[in-house]
């Protein structure tokens, strides 16, 4: 393989290097984030049934200030009966009383029964905020580490910068600006090695970058010359790096 291919791959290796250590200080920014989701996720659910609390007390609240109001009206209607001149009169009074009591019954059950649900919400809602403490240390956890991972890449990513640039330099400025537009569009990934099939000719070969089949002239031409050459297919910069390949020979038999 020629210089410039040559050159052209360890700046490539670097490439990969630098794409590797980005892809992981994005892994340690997206743990963080994810975390900070689920305490946001919780940290609503939390003031969700908050609400959802103090809703069954304040209608728990409404029953019994009508329960009050509905308790004057049943001492009247007690009242009324003990003042009834008749019989017919007592009867209707008594009717209303026990109709009146009847419904304060069902009222007195429905804000039992929003108190009770009130009580629940709140004891799921006290868990949530447990639940939201442990998160919130587990995140402090998660932050002090991805700083600190992230320093480390982040000295590692500025060393590898400066690799890239001594090795960019030592490609020529059209090879360099033919790998770098590729690179752009391919994840770093702007070179492909010519792969060799077979244990004796004719060889097929294969790229490397995106398995399709090469015409022979590629592989042939690159033994022969330090030349840029593309796959037809992807577009690559192509590379040969082979053992020499032999015909075998026949092992001589003893007589």
């Amino acid at each position: 393989m020629g210089k410039t291919l040559e050159a052209m791959l360890r700046l490539q290796k670097i490439e990969h290097q630098l794409i590797e250590i980005r892809h992981q200080m994005q892994s340690k920014s997206a743990a963080v984030d994810i975390q900070r989701k689920r305490l946001e996720q919780l940290r609503q659910k939390h003031q969700s049934l908050k609400e959802e609390v103090f809703e069954h007390q304040r209608k728990a609240g409404a029953i019994e200030l009508e329960l009050k109001q509905k308790e004057v009206e049943v001492n009247k209607l007690r009242q009324a009966l003990n003042t009834s001149k008749t019989n017919k009169e007592y009867a209707a009074t008594l009717t209303q009383l026990n109709s009146l009591k009847a419904d304060n019954s069902k009222l007195e059950d429905k804000a039992l029964e929003l108190m009770q649900l009130a009580d629940q919400v709140a004891a799921q809602a006290e868990k949530v905020a447990e639940e939201i403490k442990r998160e919130e240390e587990h995140l402090a956890q998660i932050e002090r580490s991805a700083a600190e991972e992230t320093s480390r890449l982040e000295q590692m990513l500025a060393d590898l910068q400066q690799k890239r640039e001594v090795a960019a330099r030592e490609v020529p400025s059209d090879a360099l600006a033919i790998f770098e537009r590729i690179a752009a569009v391919k994840n770093g990934d702007a070179m492909a090695r010519i792969e060799v099939i077979g244990n004796k000719p004719p060889y097929k070969y294969v790229c490397g970058g995106c398995n399709m089949s090469l015409a022979p002239e590629h592989a042939n031409a690159l033994r022969a010359r330090d030349e840029i050459r593309f796959c037809d297919s992807c577009g690559r910069i192509l590379y040969l790096q082979e053992e020499q390949k032999s015909e075998e020979k026949p092992t001589p038999t003893q007589t």
